[in-house]
């Protein structure tokens, strides 16, 4: 299924675009699902999906989708909003759609979050859940350029990853954490700083909590919403 309703926008191809799969390796797909339900996303994704409050979303994307499960548990708690989500993984997506064939109807798009293929301020939220950390520091700023770009005035990108104030007294997870240059790039006010820097108004780390993974923290980042006009 794609997302017929949405006109289509060339991508830019002002560069090519390298993405790593969910585990680092096509071969190791077919586990995507259980490591993910073993690892406590449902629970994290529940929590943010509460969050972005979708009821007030007409058109909701989630960047970076993987095998669908997000956008997926969005649609059947807010069947309203038209979901789409997107990603480079073709495999992946593959088995996205395969969960929809019957329902619920959510979209699969193939694309990079560096370079969406949706015209401007398309969508009233943007969700993303632990794709944050697989970027390096200029793909990150270049994702957030482009979902500001794609939010709606006054819409919002709801953001979940490893990150945050990690310490290494939060357990070996976390100590893990600490020696991975891209989660470090997450740390403390990272990701807050870097919305800021994009355009985004009144980035915030909502909440934080240390699961079997590690740290994890929720962030909401707002764009500006448009000037009233004047009475006259």
């Amino acid at each position: 299924m794609s997302s017929k309703t949405i006109p289509a926008r060339e991508p830019s191809h002002r560069h090519g675009h390298d993405y790593l799969p969910g585990f680092g390796h096509d071969r190791l797909l077919p586990l995507y699902d259980l490591v993910q339900r073993l690892f406590g996303a449902p629970e994290q994704h529940r929590t943010l999906v509460d969050l972005a409050g979708l009821d007030r979303s007409r058109r909701t994307l989630e960047i970076g989708c993987g095998t669908g499960n997000l956008a997926i548990l969005a649609k059947q708690l807010h069947p309203t909003t038209e979901m789409v989500g997107v990603d480079p993984d073709e495999l992946a997506l593959a088995r996205a759609r395969r969960k929809v064939e019957r329902g619920p109807q959510v979209s699969f798009d193939h694309g990079y979050g560096q370079d969406l293929p949706y015209p401007d301020a398309t969508f009233d939220r943007v969700l993303s859940a632990f794709m944050f950390h697989h970027l390096d520091a200029d793909a990150k700023r270049a994702t957030l350029r482009e979902v500001l770009r794609v939010l709606t005035p006054g819409g919002a990108l709801y953001l979940v990853d490893f990150g945050g104030r990690v310490r290494a007294a939060d357990g070996l997870m976390a100590r893990l954490q600490l020696r991975s240059q891209r989660v470090r790039d997450n740390l403390d006010e990272a990701i807050p700083n870097l919305m800021r820097e994009a355009g985004f108004t009144r980035p915030a780390a909502l909440t934080s909590r240390v699961g079997r993974f590690g740290r994890v923290t929720f962030y909401e980042a707002v764009r500006e919403p448009a000037a009233a006009r004047p009475s006259r």
